[in-house]
């Protein structure tokens, strides 16, 4: 059996795991009434703080994390660390915003965050660009997560979309079924999966490369060619001068604009209490620590004997750089569960997303605009139907558009929600607008 066939097959057999779990999780705390959209959207607004950690994880730390950020570190180097200041700085930040928020919420009923900005300000409108603004900054960060699918099929020799949309139908279904409960269960595989990986490959694949010296030396050496497009390096081990202001104001702004995504927000409502909320933003920085080491991967990569060219050879497609590393330092069992990893990192959020983006639709824009009488039950219908179209939409943004940088979309989702938020006075458009 083939090192790929071997990892491919340990990837069905966790992704038919996580399937069954995903199903199964809407037996898990069943609601008296689960054609409710507090109960579909919110999970019941019954998570602690442990199963909050996981949801919150598995909702911030993406296949963005482990696909697009060290695609970008192979890239163009030390600028692609932006995103670990950017974790650090967001989460004191929420530890004194997003308890006011969730208080508010549990009192008036709030399931999104168009719903807090009609409450506060009285306007209709505002809340309606919220709401328009967060679909539309969400569906390129839902295409992002199947790009991390995409990553790992195309380099484990799958060709053809049909695996894609195979995995969107799974993640359509268990979504529909089970709501946000499904993704808050599936979440503590992918972080026991991503924590295992991680842990390993930082170990690992350095002591089979010669030691940390000779990774920074030959991605050092790599980074300093010649771009033929641009006449200058490709990269550098670290920031110029010259690079400072934008590596800054770029993480400062990738962190006020993480939790004005939807689905950030959503992840905050489904707490039980208010200093569950607390608890998790003390606790997760711990997540960057992980972060930093996923950004090494890239320098990893450019060492690893036959990466580049391998990368090269697909286009130049630098989001294959991580899943390339994997197949060629790790035996063919254990690149299958690292593989497993990033698919499964990618399933979580992008159902988590496509339920904040269905709960906004619904609420408000379908009832505050077509149907203001809508059953809760109605409500719900709506929902599911709309987080299939948002995921139908996700996969069109991947068949359709270039993904040599994927790290792309999460930035343009990102200038999105931070600027829809901007009218309401809760943040500054990004410098990358």
């Amino acid at each position: 059996m083939s090192g790929n066939a071997v990892a491919f097959t340990i990837v069905i057999v966790l992704f038919a795991v996580v399937t069954l779990i995903g199903f199964a999780a809407a037996r898990w705390r069943r609601a008296e009434d689960k054609l409710h959209l507090n109960e579909w959207g919110l999970g019941g607004r019954g998570f602690g703080t442990f199963i909050t950690w996981f949801l919150l994880g598995g909702d911030l730390y993406t296949a963005y994390t482990f696909i697009a950020v060290p695609a970008l570190v192979f890239g163009v180097g030390a600028v692609g660390f932006f995103a670990v200041p950017y974790t650090i700085i967001v989460f004191p930040i929420v530890f004194v915003f997003a308890p006011r928020l969730w208080s508010v919420s549990r009192v008036h009923s709030y399931i999104t965050p168009a719903d807090f900005v009609r409450g506060r300000y009285g306007s209709q409108g505002l809340a309606l660009a919220v709401a328009v603004t967060g679909i539309l900054a969400t569906m390129p960060y839902i295409a992002l997560q199947l790009v991390g699918i995409q990553a790992v099929l195309t380099v484990l020799g799958v060709g053809g979309d049909w695996p894609l949309i195979i995995a969107f139908v799974v993640l359509a279904g268990y979504t529909w079924l089970a709501g946000l409960r499904a993704p808050a269960l599936i979440a503590f595989i992918k972080d026991t999966l991503i924590y295992v990986m991680i842990i390993v490959a930082i170990f690992y694949i350095p002591a089979k490369l010669g030691g940390w010296t000779h990774i920074f030396s030959t991605a050092g050496a790599h980074l300093a060619q010649i771009n033929p497009k641009t006449g200058k390096p490709f990269g550098s081990l670290t920031v110029g001068p010259t690079a400072v202001w934008a590596y800054s104001s770029l993480a400062l702004g990738s962190a006020l604009a993480l939790f004005m995504y939807p689905h950030a927000v959503t992840g905050v409502l489904a707490s039980r209490r208010r200093n569950v909320i607390r608890r998790n933003m003390a606790l997760l920085p711990a997540y960057s620590l992980m972060l930093g080491f996923v950004a090494l991967l890239g320098y990893m990569a450019l060492a690893a004997p036959g990466v580049p060219q391998a990368v090269k050879a697909n286009g130049a497609n630098a989001q294959l750089a991580v899943p390339f590393l994997f197949q060629k330092m790790f035996p063919p069992w254990f690149t299958g569960i690292a593989l497993s990893a990033i698919v499964i990192g990618a399933l979580v959020p992008a159902a988590i997303m496509s339920i904040a983006a269905a709960n906004l639709f619904t609420r408000n824009i379908y009832k505050e605009y077509f149907k203001p009488d809508a059953t809760p039950a109605h409500e719900t219908r709506v929902a599911q139907t709309v987080s299939l179209v948002v995921k139908l939409g996700a996969l069109v943004f991947v068949l359709a558009l270039s993904k040599t940088f994927s790290i792309n979309l999460q930035l343009l989702g990102g200038s999105g929600s931070c600027s829809c938020w901007a009218g309401s006075g809760s943040c500054r458009p990004s410098p990358r607008s």
